[in-house]
């Protein structure tokens, strides 16, 4: 008799905690599913001027796996950049290597400057499932050429220095060093 009201009040136990909750949480992600899947995908990279913020970088990476043995399509970003002076508020995605004056920030992938940056309103279709979108930022879909499994996108001033920004199109911790 003993076991048997122990074994109701464990089962009343684990029923009563968690049904709710848990089933709001499960409807909760799969109405952003989309959102959650671009987040893992994003990374974010800041210049500094004496340990001040003068630009924000971040970048989602749009890639789709269609599991073909030589998928040689164009790497596509969603970039958003912040700037914190308005002096800086123009990026200049496909300037030669060189820098043609100190507010110039270039923006490359493996070395390549881009093949295509197209400027997104905020309204953009494209924004919708993007995370860290604001209403203050820029945001641009920028394309490269096909750039192989890994590669890393290299945001830059010659006055503020360079932020990296790493990339993979399987998920990163694939290409990590075992821990044991």
């Amino acid at each position: 008799m003993k076991l048997y009201l122990g074994l109701c009040v464990c089962v009343a136990l684990l029923v009563g905690c968690s049904s709710k909750e848990e089933q709001s949480l499960l409807k909760s992600y799969a109405s952003n599913t989309s959102y959650h899947k671009h987040l893992q995908r994003t990374e974010k990279t800041e210049l500094y001027d004496n340990n001040n913020s003068v630009a924000i970088l971040t970048a989602t990476y749009m890639y789709t796996p269609n599991f073909e043995k030589n998928d040689t399509r164009d790497e596509v970003f969603i970039v958003g950049v912040l700037f914190e002076n308005d002096d800086d508020s123009k990026m200049n995605f496909d300037i030669n290597s060189t820098f043609s004056n100190k507010n110039d920030y270039i923006l490359t992938l493996n070395n390549k400057h881009a093949i295509n940056v197209v400027p997104l309103d905020k309204n953009d279709k494209r924004l919708k499932g993007i995370s860290f979108v604001t209403t203050w930022g820029d945001y641009y879909e920028v394309t490269y050429p096909h750039a192989g499994q890994r590669f890393t996108l290299v945001f830059q001033n010659s006055k503020y220095g360079k932020g990296t920004l790493n990339f993979a199109k399987v998920a990163k911790f694939v290409y990590t060093k075992k821990g044991f």
